[in-house]
């Protein structure tokens, strides 16, 4: 279903929230950490890797890094 759902929408990029979207998505096992600082991409469309908001909730030192992960994110957005 997600994958139709990208498909028909064609984002110019998916953000994806935690290891588990990110693993699927990305087809890979690469850690967290890993995925969130290199040029990630699902068939063409750019994806940008950060944390679950519930590992948030868990860990409020992560906000650090998921609100500049977003920061990059919208930046992304308004180039376009």
């Amino acid at each position: 279903y997600l994958v139709d759902q990208i498909a028909i929408i064609k984002p110019r990029i998916i953000c994806a929230l935690g290891r588990v979207s990110a693993h699927w998505l990305l087809q890979t096992n690469e850690p967290l950490g890993a995925l969130r600082n290199a040029e990630n991409s699902y068939h063409g469309t750019p994806v940008l890797v950060t944390y679950h908001p519930a590992a948030l909730l868990r860990n409020p030192n992560l906000k650090r890094g998921a609100w500049e992960d977003f920061k990059k994110l919208r930046e992304i957005i308004s180039d376009d």
